[in-house]
C-alpha cells in the first residue's frame, strides 16, 4: 500500500514538471495549428470575425494560381535558395576547415563567424540598411573609390534588391553552417589524411577526396535546414525593402503577412502557410530519399 502511495506521488511529482510544457504546446501550438488548418478552407476576416467566416473550400488555393504576387513570391524564394545555400555551403566548409586547423586565435575567431546569427535581426537590417544606403552608404563609398561612377542603388533597385537580401542572408547564416560542418569535422578519422599525406597528397585534394565525401551527411542535413530557413525568410526581407520596389524583393513568408495582417484575408494566408509547410515536407523527403541513396552507393 504504501509503495503504491509512493509511487502515485512520483507520477504527480513528473506530471508538474512535464505538465507546463504540454499545456504551452497544446494552447501555443497544437490549437493555433489546428485552427489555422480550419481556416484555410473558409474566407476567415479579422474584421469580421468568427460570426462572418464562411466555408470556400479549394477557393483560396485556386486564387493563388492566379495571385502574381504570389507567383512572384515563390519565384523569388526559389532565386533567394539558388543565391544563397550554394555559396553557404561551399564558403562554411571551406572556413570550418581552416578553422580546425592550428588557426591562430581560433576560439576568438569562432565567435566572431557565429556572432551574426545570434544577432538580433532588427539589428542587422539596420546596420546592413546603413551600408546598403545609396549616397552615405559604405559600400558605394568604397565602389565609388574604385572608379565606379554609377553604383547600384540596392534596396532602391528593382534589379539589384534581392541580390542585396541574399547577401544578408549568406552573411547571418554562415556561423551556424560551420559551426556544425567544424562539428562534422571532428567524427573524420585523422588516419585518413595522415595516409593521404604519406601518398603526396595536397591540401586541395584532401579536401576534395577525403574531407569533402566524409562531410556528405552534415551537407545534406545544412541543405534541409537552409532551404526550411530561406522559405521562413521575413524579418530582413520586412525591415529592409518591404518586399519592394514592387514585387522585386517580395518572399512567400512575407506575403503571408502582408495578406493576413494588412489585407486582412487570414482564410489566404493560412492557406499559403499550409501550401508552404506542404511544399517544405516535399523537398525535405526527396533530400532525404537522396541522402540515402547516395550513402549506400558511397
Amino acid at each position: 500500500m504504501g509503495q503504491t502511495k509512493k509511487k502515485k506521488k512520483i507520477n504527480w511529482t513528473a506530471w508538474l514538471f512535464i505538465g507546463p510544457n504540454y499545456i504551452g504546446f497544446i494552447v501555443f501550438i497544437l490549437i493555433p495549428v489546428v485552427f489555422s488548418l480550419i481556416v484555410s478552407f473558409t474566407d476567415f476576416n479579422i474584421f469580421k470575425g468568427l460570426s462572418g467566416m464562411r466555408f470556400v473550400g479549394f477557393d483560396n488555393i485556386k486564387e493563388m494560381f492566379s495571385d502574381v504576387w504570389f507567383t512572384s513570391a515563390v519565384k523569388n524564394n526559389l532565386l533567394f535558395i539558388l543565391g544563397t545555400i550554394p555559396v553557404l555551403i561551399m564558403v562554411s566548409m571551406v572556413v570550418a576547415t581552416i578553422l580546425n586547423n592550428k588557426v591562430y586565435l581560433k576560439n576568438t575567431m569562432r565567435a566572431i563567424v557565429f556572432l551574426p546569427y545570434i544577432s538580433s535581426v532588427v539589428a542587422i537590417s539596420v546596420v546592413w540598411m546603413k551600408l546598403y544606403n545609396p549616397s552615405k552608404g559604405q559600400i558605394n563609398q568604397l565602389l565609388m573609390w574604385f572608379g565606379m561612377d554609377n553604383p547600384p542603388s540596392w534596396l532602391a533597385s528593382t534589379t539589384w534588391a534581392l541580390p542585396a537580401l541574399m547577401l544578408v542572408g549568406i552573411w547571418m547564416g554562415l556561423g551556424y553552417n560551420i559551426v556544425v560542418y567544424m562539428a562534422g569535422l571532428q567524427t573524420i578519422d585523422r588516419a585518413l589524411y595522415e595516409s593521404a599525406q604519406i601518398d603526396g597528397a595536397n591540401g586541395v585534394q584532401m579536401f576534395r577526396h577525403i574531407t569533402v565525401p566524409m562531410l556528405s551527411s552534415t551537407t545534406f542535413f545544412l541543405m534541409i535546414t537552409n532551404i526550411i530557413g530561406s522559405f521562413q525568410t521575413f524579418g530582413t526581407v520586412n525591415i529592409m525593402t518591404d518586399g519592394g520596389p514592387g514585387k522585386a524583393s517580395t518572399v512567400i513568408a512575407q506575403y503571408i503577412y502582408v495578406a493576413g495582417f494588412r489585407y486582412h484575408k487570414m482564410g489566404y494566408a493560412a492557406a499559403m502557410a499550409w501550401v508552404l509547410l506542404i511544399f517544405i515536407f516535399c523537398i525535405t523527403l526527396f533530400q532525404w530519399k537522396l541522402q540515402k541513396r547516395y550513402e549506400n552507393n558511397f
